[in-house]
């Protein structure tokens, strides 16, 4: 399951010794709610090989405004704390999964 990641716990994903994929989301968000299964699902696949989680845009503005999040869904994949790669819109899983493959 993907983790709710929050201005507060966001450092826990720069120091990951993992990838990690972040999912940034809003309730209201359509194409949010449309990639919202897609990113669990890519979860599951990687457990124990990445990290995956969800911020929540509305929520943790501190951490959208720090990565220039302006449209909604946006996946960053962070490695050794760095961004490595972005999605901007929803993607298929085959997509998110081969970037995020890339990176372990």
């Amino acid at each position: 399951m993907a983790l709710e990641i929050t201005d507060s716990s966001f450092q826990e994903v720069l120091k990951s010794d993992k990838p990690v994929l972040v999912d940034f989301w809003a309730v209201w968000c359509g194409p949010c709610r449309t990639l919202g299964p897609i990113i669990e699902e890519v979860a599951n696949d990687f457990e124990g090989k990445a990290v995956v989680g969800k911020v929540d845009v509305d929520n943790n503005q501190e951490i959208s405004m720090k990565y220039g999040i302006r449209n909604i869904p946006t996946v960053l994949i962070f490695k050794n704390g760095e961004v490595v790669d972005k999605l901007v819109g929803v993607a298929p899983k085959e997509v998110i999964a081969e970037k995020l493959s890339a990176h372990l």
